[in-house]
């Protein structure tokens, strides 16, 4: 029977308690196995802005049963293409194209996604305020309250992640590439779908929210820990195309989160004993594909599978060689689409500018198919 050795039921214990962390304690709980979530945060929430949720994102959802949720809740389209400071289109996808190809995307809320995770975990396996120290290759994880033991251990903790320095104390940590991210919400306001504005050194999107709201993000290039209010981020884009200026002047401080940006050197291994990692705890990368969440989602669902149904060590044997290639292909991809939007130099950025407009529109869906086409 899943989730039971000799009559004793199995027992997973998740480092983390964000989107990879509760999509792994729901995906093993749905098997049968008995779960605990370890939550450095006083509660179980998300403080995050929008999210992008693509199909593979979504596919990897339908092992949930949740996919359907999103769909419904927050349909969304692709996005609809990169343009330049002054409005002009660098690449213009084909929208209906995608669509048909892919799937459908969907558009959430940070914060509403986990809740519908939190929602789908027994809440007597949620455990808050726990500090975790040490994670031992037996499956033993030390932590403010003393120890626990478990069959299996997942870390899901992060780009700063306790499992993984536990386990590999020798391997470099994240680095930083080299631009901040900001996130924030504005208020409803018509846009024209989703699309990103590339600058020299910076650029800006928006997506469209199910309920009006805007979810839009900036990037520029910038010393790690520098710290840039909304004041100087509407002075920064103000000669932007519309609607850039009004977001930015319609958005409430309150809203707006700032974030160095890092990506995770690659791991040699996501297992080490009875231990596995699973999202920015294994492989951190920008956020030029929007594809962070969505690995998250896609190792959560590829780890209970493997796991559940071959053992532990053989299932996490099985997980690190079908999600370490895939995930660390989608970091350098992710890497790839971004760099040029961080030019600086005045001929390079003309250039660019110049010869994307010329490139086939096939060329970039083919470089997203990787991205995309994922299924359990």
């Amino acid at each position: 029977m899943a989730g039971t050795t000799r009559g004793r039921r199995r027992k997973a214990i998740i480092v983390g308690g964000g989107i990879g962390g509760l999509a792994t304690a729901v995906a093993f709980h749905r098997r049968g196995w008995q779960v605990e979530v370890l939550e450095r945060a006083p509660a179980f929430t998300e403080a995050g802005a929008g999210l992008s949720i693509q199909p593979n994102g979504l596919r990897a959802l339908d092992a949930l049963d949740l996919g359907d949720r999103l769909r419904a809740d927050g349909p969304a389209d692709p996005p609809a293409g990169i343009r330049g400071s002054h409005g002009d289109w660098l690449i213009r996808n084909d929208v209906d194209g995608l669509k048909r190809r892919f799937g459908p995307w969907a558009t959430v809320h940070r914060a509403a996604l986990v809740a519908l995770l939190r929602a789908a975990v027994p809440p007597e396996a949620l455990r808050p305020g726990v500090d975790v120290r040490r994670v031992r290759p037996d499956g033993t994880v030390h932590h403010g309250g003393g120890a626990s033991a478990a069959d299996l251990v997942v870390g899901a903790d992060g780009v700063h992640s306790v499992t993984r320095r536990s386990l590999w104390p020798e391997l470099p940590g994240p680095r930083y590439v080299g631009y901040t991210t900001w996130r924030l919400i504005a208020p409803p306001q018509p846009v024209e779908g989703s699309a990103e504005t590339w600058g020299r050194g910076e650029r800006f999107g928006h997506v469209p929210m199910p309920d009006g709201r805007v979810y839009c993000y900036a990037m520029a290039n910038a010393p790690a820990g520098s710290r840039i209010g909304l004041a100087e981020l509407r002075e920064r884009f103000a000669r932007w195309h519309a609607p850039i200026p009004a977001l930015l002047a319609s958005a409430d401080e309150k809203t707006v989160l700032q974030h160095d940006t890092y990506e995770l050197p690659k791991l040699p291994a996501y297992v080490r004993g009875n231990v596995a990692v699973l999202g920015d705890a294994a492989h951190a990368m920008t956020p030029n594909l929007g594809q962070g969440a969505c690995q998250a989602l896609e190792d959560a669902v590829t780890l209970a599978h493997a796991v559940d149904t071959l053992g532990v060590r053989a299932g996490l044997a099985a997980y690190d060689g079908a999600r370490r290639p895939r995930t660390q292909l989608i970091v350098r991809r992710s890497r790839q689409a971004g760099a040029a939007a961080h030019w600086t130099s005045t001929p390079l950025t003309t250039l660019r500018d110049a010869l994307l407009p010329r490139l086939p529109n096939a060329l970039f869906a083919r470089s997203l198919t990787p991205a995309y086409d994922w299924r359990l």
